[in-house]
């Protein structure tokens, strides 16, 4: 059975180049571009992964992050964090809010690859 990831990113360009990085993996994909319907969605699909941009219309990654983390059954979901910007602050943030990890864009496609791989993994 293949490994399903949920993306939720608002920025086109990005989400279909991890798109085709995650399919070309293995993975089936899932996307979103919306913060406001996010958290219903990944309560419904269940997906392994979750693919989660900090800056997002309707409601941002961190507010996203803290529900799912205040609820038993996603709270072991593992949770990958993207931020157009390396900032301590926003990374303190979503580390606080439960991120298994940090990912800063750009990033390197295989970089990219390997983390969500150890993130199932671990």
């Amino acid at each position: 059975m293949a490994r399903h990831a949920m993306l939720i990113e608002d920025e086109p360009n990005i989400a279909e180049a991890i798109r085709f990085l995650l399919r070309r993996d293995g993975w089936e994909v899932t996307t979103l571009g919306d913060g406001g319907v996010a958290e219903a969605r990944v309560r419904e699909q269940r997906p392994d992964l979750v693919i989660l941009d900090l800056m997002l219309p309707g409601r941002s990654g961190i507010e996203i992050l803290e529900a799912l983390r205040a609820t038993p059954d996603t709270a072991g979901l593992p949770v990958m964090m993207l931020t157009a910007k390396g900032q301590g602050r926003d990374r303190e943030a979503a580390e606080r809010a439960g991120a298994d990890l940090f990912m800063a864009k750009p990033f390197s496609n295989a970089e990219f690859v390997a983390a969500a791989r150890s993130l199932i993994r671990a």
